[in-house]
């Protein structure tokens, strides 16, 4: 695929320059005293080792109103503790088999319609979904795919207000992954024509697989419902250890306007919960 032609005309906004900051110190005698202006929430599967009975309190205490990819068996924690889940997980069939293959459409239109119909009877309103890979698939293909599947998905989203989401992959961590660039993912966005379906910008994936975020985050902003976090390499702390200056990165996201998640999704490397206190921190500009 040939990116530079592969879009042509897109917009593209302008936003001015931000100075450097020091990086926020928490302190972790008290609970954490946020601006507001970023909407913190935290991707379950990277505290897997904590009961989700145990993990909820402790991120409320943070003052963290969500939590990221939650089946719908697990919704009920969630209620009691008046947690929101700002991504639902349990549509998709895999990473690998997803809306680029029309061999998995069936199934996969029956799995979101679904789900679609349990997120409205809750008020959830943001589910994840995948390409594919390519298996030797030409990408103008499986683009196509993907329109032809989801579009028998979109009017129920739309009736119900619920957002696909389709999250952007690297090929170190995912080989073979189809949605593995913003342009290809931007111009699904933009046949669906659909305020229904969305790309999720993974910032760790794409620092990876084409860097230029916060460029990418100015110029198609409009294409992207939700962002996850992690630090490079080796998706860790999103400190001074790695290579991503998130300060500048959630500068940049809250210029465009965005008023939806920013979710932590790096596996700790020290203690779990003062690694998301620090993470929380440093994109709470």
């Amino acid at each position: 695929m040939d990116r530079r032609n592969f879009i042509k005309g897109a917009a593209v906004s302008s936003v001015g320059g931000f100075p450097l900051a020091a990086m926020a110190k928490t302190d972790q005698s008290s609970a954490l005293k946020l601006k507001g202006n970023i909407r913190h929430s935290v991707a379950r599967w990277c505290y897997g080792d904590i009961p989700l009975e145990e993990l909820l309190p402790a991120i409320k205490d943070m003052g963290l109103d969500a939590i990221d990819l939650i089946f719908p068996e697990d919704w009920p924690i969630l209620q009691k503790y008046g947690i929101h889940c700002t991504m639902v997980k349990g549509a998709a069939i895999s990473h690998a088999e997803g809306f680029n293959n029309p061999a998995y459409h069936k199934q996969l239109i029956k799995n979101y319609k679904e789900m679609i119909l349990k997120m409205a009877d809750v008020g959830y309103t943001n589910v994840i979904c995948y390409s594919g890979n390519r298996r030797g698939m030409n990408d103008y293909v499986g683009l196509e795919n993907c329109v032809r599947g989801l579009s028998e998905i979109m009017p129920l989203a739309e009736e119900k207000g619920v957002v696909l989401h389709m999250e952007l992959f690297n090929q170190i961590n995912h080989p073979d992954y189809m949605g593995d660039n913003s342009i290809w993912g931007v111009e699904l966005c933009r046949r669906l024509g659909s305020e229904s379906f969305k790309l999720l910008y993974d910032i760790y994936h794409m620092q990876i697989q084409e860097g230029d975020i916060i460029r990418t985050i100015q110029n198609y902003h409009p294409y992207f419902g939700h962002y996850h976090t992690g630090g490079v390499p080796g998706r860790h702390e999103i400190d001074d250890s790695q290579e991503l200056y998130y300060p500048a990165i959630m500068k940049a996201i809250l210029a465009t306007g965005y008023e939806g998640y920013v979710a932590q999704e790096f596996l700790p490397a020290r203690d779990p919960l003062t690694s998301l206190k620090e993470a929380v921190m440093i994109c709470d500009v």
